[in-house]
């Protein structure tokens, strides 16, 4: 079967973030069970998101897809499915109406403008697949789509690429006893009251130290907070890494923790399980879904430094059940590989 994703999100793993991951797994997923999968790519930039995101899918109108199954990926094929042919389906990585909810100003008023667009080209599918039942609810809710015409599929992880990063990293974990968070720096993913926990957390285990990987519109903020809570090297925001240095963190941390209060699915929860880490985060949106409480790490209430500076301090002093989560968490991934997402993939098509 031939397959075509349309995907104006950039194609690389630091500006495309989860999505680019994701999409390129199932890409590859498909392709080792034989199939023929395309990328249609963004090509024109003009530094204005909104506008570089239109004049891709008017490109899409005037060069119509071929394949035999059509994969638009969040609102990218709106304009082209109006009037096309063949199957078409939609795959919503992040809801852009629910991440909305979390921006202000003028990222809010051009996220509102995407998410009619979004709406649009999930109208016109076949069907729409989502990352979480959190997702299916809330596109049922936000953009009025029947429950039939929703199908759940998890994002996939390339276990085998990870555990060979893994393996080549070859250390041990942190002398000191070490949290790594992982995510670009959205105002969801709520980075400051990871931040407002570390100091926390000093307080209680003077030598902890909580590692932040990643960037993004919400950096500046962050490094000044870091700087008016005087956290010195009790956390460390080390900006954006290559993918082998992201897999040494990943093999040095002791847990993981991201206290995001939105999220579709949450890519970076499951690498963390692959690298057995127990896992903090909220009970919030898509995360149960991924991190079950008190089996592979423990969930808290959202925007609770307190809560997460306990958490945390539980997993950092209590070898034995950090280890017990770590490898629940490592047999919990497994469901998430390329082929067998690939499988569920093919099995939900219209």
């Amino acid at each position: 079967m031939r397959f075509e994703f349309l995907t104006s999100t950039p194609l690389t793993p630091t500006e495309g973030s989860g999505t680019f991951v994701a999409i390129d797994g199932l890409v590859r997923g498909l392709a080792s069970l034989g199939h023929a999968v395309a990328v249609r790519p963004l090509g024109t930039r003009t530094g204005f998101h909104t506008l570089d995101r239109w004049l891709y899918n008017a490109g899409v109108v005037l060069a119509p897809p071929s394949a035999d199954v059509t994969v638009g990926v969040d609102l990218d094929g709106f304009l082209w499915a109006r009037r096309r042919r063949g199957r078409f389906v939609v795959m919503l990585k992040g809801i852009i109406a629910d991440e909305l909810r979390n921006e202000r100003g003028v990222v809010r008023a051009l996220l509102g403008v995407q998410a009619r667009w979004e709406r649009a080209n999930t109208a016109r599918a076949d069907r729409v697949f989502v990352p979480s039942q959190y997702s299916a609810s809330v596109a049922h809710d936000v953009y009025d789509l029947p429950r039939s015409k929703l199908a759940v599929l998890p994002e996939p992880i390339d276990l085998v690429d990870w555990r060979s990063r893994f393996a080549d990293a070859a250390g041990t974990r942190a002398a000191r006893p070490t949290v790594l968070s992982v995510a670009r720096m959205y105002p969801r993913k709520r980075l400051d009251d990871l931040l407002r926990a570390a100091a926390v957390l000093r307080q209680r285990i003077p030598d902890a130290q909580v590692r932040i990987v990643g960037e993004g519109p919400e950096s500046a903020r962050l490094r000044a907070l870091h700087r008016e809570l005087q956290l010195g090297d009790a956390a460390v925001l080390l900006g954006e890494v290559t993918r082998g240095t992201l897999a040494v963190e990943y093999v040095r941390a002791h847990c993981f923790c991201l206290p995001t209060v939105q999220e579709g699915f949450g890519l970076v929860f499951a690498e963390a399980m692959a690298a057995g880490l127990p896992v903090v985060a909220c009970r919030a949106a898509a995360v149960p879904e991924i991190v079950e409480d008190r089996r592979t790490g423990f969930l808290v209430t959202p925007r609770s430094p307190g809560e997460l500076a306990t958490a945390l301090e539980t997993l950092l002093t209590n070898t034995k059940l950090s280890e017990d989560f770590g490898r629940a968490a490592t047999q919990r991934v497994e469901a998430f590989g390329l082929e067998p997402v690939a499988r569920r993939f093919l099995e939900a098509l219209p």
